[in-house]
């Protein structure tokens, strides 16, 4: 009899109670509350490189050709003089690209990632670059493209008018704790391509 209401007494003491619930709801809750606050994060990243693209391709539609190439490709001169001065072919699939290994790229592309400093994040750069804004996306990370657009026309003094886009490749979003914890700390960023149309592609002296 004595085990029997021990064993009653047992199952029907409720002390305990409050304090279990709470160590099997914690955890998720916290997760929770993790997850959350890094999904700002990853939004405040993805934010941020949007804009410090835009802040880029605006940069580099004034600045020296940013592929090795580019005079090959869109030669100021038509090939017969006479046509000088008729419009350029509207034909995108002309087109010059570098990256995301900078294969074809020139210097212009790391002064326009990384500044007139050559050095990410410090403040006081009178020119500042991409990786300024975000220190994250290295030359190594962009790919630009030039697309004839059907603008300018042949002989134009300040060179063609194209279609240019630039994007980022293989920057990932950094997840202090759900990327270590549920492994992903591996997903990219996506592309974010920038499309403007350039204007005098030369980097004016006093920049």
């Amino acid at each position: 009899m004595v085990d029997h209401r021990l064993s009653v007494s047992f199952w029907q003491d409720q002390r305990g109670v409050t304090l279990t619930e709470g160590l099997i709801t914690l955890p998720s809750v916290l997760l929770v509350f993790a997850a959350l606050v890094e999904f700002g994060y990853a939004m405040s990243q993805w934010n941020q490189t949007v804009k410090a693209l835009q802040f880029g391709a605006r940069l580099a539609a004034v600045s020296d050709p940013l592929t090795s190439d580019f005079a090959e490709v869109f030669p100021i001169e038509a090939e017969n003089p006479l046509n000088n001065g008729d419009l350029t072919p509207n034909n995108a699939a002309i087109s010059s690209t570098c990256g995301p290994n900078l294969a074809n790229c020139t210097d212009a592309l790391t002064r326009v990632a990384m500044g007139s400093d050559g050095v990410c994040g410090v403040a006081g750069d009178p020119n500042p670059g991409i990786c300024d804004l975000n220190w994250r996306i290295q030359p190594a990370n962009l790919v630009v493209t030039y697309q004839r657009s059907g603008l300018g026309y042949w002989g134009r003094p300040n060179g063609p008018v194209l279609t240019m886009r630039l994007e980022v490749r293989d920057v990932t979003f950094d997840l202090p704790l759900l990327g270590r914890l549920l492994g992903l700390d591996q997903i990219e960023v996506p592309a974010h391509p920038v499309t403007l149309t350039t204007e005098d592609l030369e980097t004016c002296s006093s920049c």
